[in-house]
């Protein structure tokens, strides 16, 4: 476990990535079963559900984060009783906020509803779907430790099997009940019910190790202030820091229509140019995570470093062939997505800006898995701050001087300040790895300087 190798690093990025690709699969038959039925309601039915639960489930996304971070210092460390109990509180917090969102799902949808209206027709499908999918709420929401735990100690293939799992039986679910059984709207959901509870069944079997020798049920262990108090605060820091990301990307959309609808359609289209990105890269990020965690846990600052410095390789040369990608096929792309000719042209415009921001962005990625890795959960937040504060500038001065190819360039100053502000606070992932962890009681194990 100790060697940090360029092998390594791909075993742990490879399985993400290719389970990321199958993400947008889901979403593409889900529209294409109730498309199916030939009217525009059930459509924008699912959709609208499926945006109000992953706007509620997204906040919880912490939990994936937080849990990898501390499993793998944990992991690191030679200590497995830990790993059991860190999944076991994540577990806890999963189920009991999903329980809460089936309790408050009335004034849950009301706001909802209140906040993005439509018509009495998708409202009531939309409404039929939410009835059914909130029931899956403490499965996928407790999902999200059992996906950090499950790369913590490398079992990124772990990761795909699930996923290919749940997306390859909520497909064929769709095409049993809907145009198998005539079930519109609620089959889709119950569809996908299914497959996220049985998603949580298999991850728990995947998790196995955990609930070995009964760890998990050491109530003292899991219970113990000191690591509560930690847990707590990693994750509190690392919420606020997806909410300030968040706000910024929303207020990119909402900025983009003042320009017309045109543009507006344009900025989504490239928008999923990002998704791509993402989904392409995060491998990358998350085997810094995995193993800047470990080489925290075992105190190894040269291990820190190496696992750093080959996560950004991998992923500075991933970025640069995407932007190399996205120039040459981006005009295929963007006719593929949309069949409007002045939308086409709108985007083959802003396409430049899609083209350099895998390279721009690259360094604010890598540096996320690596302090998710050494739970530099406050730095991270005041990166964030900090970056924010820059992104506000440029949109009150770029977007008023260049209109939409100011937003974009103002889109570019978020993640160019988040890798040069993340960059300034490195030095301290690797002082990490020579201090106890806090709120965890040194065992008197000295550094490791190899």
């Amino acid at each position: 476990m100790d060697e940090i190798t360029h092998r390594r690093v791909l075993k742990i990025a490879l399985p993400i990535m290719l389970s990321n690709a199958t993400v947008p699969l889901l979403g593409a038959v889900d529209t294409g079963v109730v498309g199916q039925i030939g009217l525009a309601a059930p459509i924008g039915a699912v959709g609208v559900g499926a945006v109000v639960l992953a706007s509620v489930y997204w906040i919880f996304g912490f939990l994936r984060m937080g849990t990898s971070g501390l499993v793998a210092q944990a992991h690191g460390g030679r200590d497995p009783a830990e790993t059991g109990a860190i999944l076991m509180r994540a577990l806890m917090i999963g189920l009991a906020a999903g329980l809460a969102f089936i309790l408050g799902q009335a004034l849950l949808f009301r706001a909802a509803f209140a906040l993005a209206p439509a018509s009495a027709e998708v409202e009531a499908l939309a409404r039929s779907y939410l009835v059914i999918r909130i029931w899956g709420a403490p499965a996928t929401i407790a999902l999200y430790a059992v996906t950090g735990w499950l790369i913590a100690i490398e079992r990124t293939r772990g990761v795909l099997v699930l996923q290919l799992w749940m997306n390859g039986l909520n497909i064929g679910l769709d095409l049993l009940f809907v145009p198998g059984f005539g079930w519109g709207v609620e089959g889709v959901a119950v569809a996908t019910l299914i497959a996220e509870w049985s998603g949580l069944a298999l991850g728990l079997w995947l998790c196995r190790p955990a609930f070995a020798g009964g760890q998990w049920r050491d109530w003292a262990r899991v219970f113990d202030a000191a690591r509560i108090r930690r847990m707590m605060q990693v994750n509190s820091d690392i919420m606020l820091r997806s909410i300030l990301l968040q706000a910024s990307f929303t207020s990119f959309v909402f900025l983009g229509a003042r320009h017309g609808d045109v543009t507006l359609a344009a900025n989504q289209v490239l928008l999923q140019f990002l998704h791509i990105t993402a989904y392409g890269l995060d491998g990358f990020a998350f085997a810094a995570e995995t193993l800047v965690g470990q080489a925290v846990g075992r105190r190894s600052a040269p291990a820190v470093r190496r696992a750093s410095v080959l996560a950004g390789q991998w992923g500075g040369g991933g970025a640069v062939l995407l932007g190399l990608a996205f120039w040459a096929a981006g005009p295929g792309l963007i006719d593929l997505m949309s069949a409007a000719p002045e939308v086409r042209a709108a985007a083959r415009a802003f396409l430049p800006w899609v083209a350099i921001a895998p390279v721009i962005g690259i360094a604010s990625w890598t540096f996320d898995g690596i302090y998710i890795g050494a739970t530099l959960s406050r730095e991270m937040r005041n990166a964030m701050v900090l970056s924010v504060a820059a992104y506000g500038a440029a949109l009150t001065v770029l977007p008023g001087a260049f209109g939409n190819h100011g937003l974009w360039a103002a889109l570019m100053v978020l993640n160019l300040a988040r890798g040069v502000s993340m960059a300034a606070y490195y030095p301290r992932a690797e002082r990490a790895a020579g201090q106890p962890l806090p709120g965890v009681a040194d065992r008197g194990n000295p550094p490791i300087r190899r």
